[in-house]
């Protein structure tokens, strides 16, 4: 087994299992060991930089400090999670005293840390090929848009990600298990975040708007690797859907659980039925349910 450090994040506790559980089921298939990063706390997101600049860095900082000792690199699944460590190593190099003083009594040092988004990490070359050669079940027949968010590759100074307005990981990744991956304008486009609760309105406006160019592009489905993402997308379609005065069916995927899928692991069929828009149906049509 390859060891990798881990930094699961507070939702993938309690809201997003399934997308732990499905992260956690294709890392052991692809032979990777997770070493969560001990005694880990909140990073901070998605408001707490907005509160205290200083508490916020070190929030972050502290998670980084901790996360040196542990194998690398370290593999984060949430992107406002990613967001946030990457903005603190980018504070924490600038050495201002408030902001280290947390920090500096821990033994590892913030930037010897290599922070990966889990996205970026699975749809690297590597992964690919050990996923297309793993595979067990083609996902053909499976027309989706790949949905990126706005987190996990903004602002590049900070993220050093080298497609900032068009990546395409997930898509190179879901082509080679088999998927028809259909390009489309919106993979970046923000989806409201957090503002699902003081104003929902915009989320149902963004997340619409969303919905009409995937439908428009001919895609059956959306898939992202961002858990809040997923929960605007998946949560709220019904709600939407009658906002707009049409009907909305468009299951919402975690990139982990199509991986899943494709490699054949016993419990994907568990993780997808805990959607809102239940996904199973449109697989069984497909002929991809076990």
């Amino acid at each position: 087994m390859t060891e990798v450090g881990y930094y699961p994040g507070c939702s993938l506790e309690a809201s997003a299992r399934d997308y732990a559980e499905s992260i956690e089921g294709v890392a052991g298939l692809l032979g990777l060991k997770l070493v969560e990063v001990e005694d880990w706390n909140c990073c901070g997101a998605s408001a707490g930089h907005s509160l205290d600049h200083a508490k916020s860095v070190n929030l972050a900082g502290r998670n980084l400090a901790l996360a040196a000792r542990g194998p690398q690199p370290l593999v984060v699944p949430c992107a406002l999670c990613f967001n946030r460590l990457k903005t603190a190593q980018a504070e924490l190099a600038q050495d201002r005293s408030e902001l280290v003083a947390e920090v500096a009594g821990l033994a590892g040092d913030p930037q010897q840390v290599q922070v990966r988004e889990l996205n970026g990490f699975l749809t690297s070359a590597e992964m690919i090929e050990a996923m297309e050669s793993r595979r067990k079940r083609s996902l053909t027949g499976l027309k989706l848009v790949c949905y990126y968010g706005c987190q996990g590759q903004r602002p590049p100074k900070i993220t050093g990600h080298p497609q900032y307005e068009n990546p395409t990981g997930m898509d190179r990744l879901l082509d080679r298990l088999g998927a028809t991956v259909i390009d489309w304008p919106a993979k970046t486009d923000c989806c409201g975040a957090s503002h699902s609760v003081p104003r929902p309105d915009l989320v149902f406006t963004l997340v619409g708007r969303l919905y009409d160019e995937a439908s428009r592009r001919g895609a059956e489905a959306i898939v992202t690797g961002c858990q809040m993402c997923q929960a605007n997308l998946d949560l709220y379609q019904v709600e939407i859907a009658a906002a707009q005065g049409r009907p909305v069916d468009l299951p919402v995927f975690y990139l982990t659980e199509l991986a899943g899928l494709a490699l054949g692991h016993p419990q994907a069929g568990r993780w997808l039925g805990r959607h809102m828009v239940d996904p199973r149906p449109l697989l069984a049509r497909l002929g991809l349910t076990s």
